[in-house]
């Protein structure tokens, strides 16, 4: 596994070993001692699986506050998405700032976010499948999120693509509204 570090602090794109042949391919999705480089504070507890299958579906941007904050390990098994991070963690040098990724079945790229980050994606392919690992679980109570397009983000989601939102996150406030929970 190769490890590509991004200008947020914590942020990190894992890059498994494939090894590939006329059959197909072989590579492992993830390793127990991978946690102590990426300074997860705890073990993964839940994986989660989702799928889209309209072109622009935009999920986030997403997080979770204490106690029930969660850092996550990201990617995708079929398709591709445009993945964002962004920092949340007051006092942080990159606080606001954000970091994106295409996560894709055929790059197979990880996308770690540490809690302290919001998370969102974007489908650039009219299915896909996306998956993460989780080291806290779901508390409604505690979920928080951030509108996608909030100016002071300023995030360059791809062009000419509309964004296909739940009802939730069309209702998210922005980055100004939010008291974060993060130190």
């Amino acid at each position: 596994m190769n490890i590509h570090t991004t200008p947020l602090p914590g942020l990190v794109l894992l890059e498994p070993k494939v090894f590939q042949d006329g059959r197909g391919f072989f590579m492992e999705t993830w390793r127990e001692s991978w946690l102590k480089p990426l300074g997860a504070p705890r073990p993964f507890v839940q994986d989660n699986h989702t799928r889209s299958e309209t072109l622009g579906v935009l999920r986030g941007l997403h997080f979770q506050r204490p106690p029930f904050a969660q850092s996550k390990l990201v990617w995708v098994t079929l398709g591709e998405v445009f993945d964002v991070a962004v920092d949340l963690r007051t006092g942080s040098p990159t606080y606001g700032k954000y970091h994106a990724a295409r996560l894709s079945a055929e790059n197979r790229l990880r996308f770690f976010v540490p809690e302290g980050f919001a998370h969102g994606y974007m489908t650039l392919t009219p299915v896909v499948e996306f998956q993460y690992k989780v080291d806290n679980f779901y508390a409604p109570d505690h979920e928080g999120g951030i509108y996608h397009n909030d100016a002071d983000l300023g995030i360059e989601w791809p062009g000419g693509i509309v964004p296909v939102l739940s009802e939730k996150d069309r209702a998210l406030p922005g980055f100004s509204e939010i008291h974060s929970p993060f130190i």
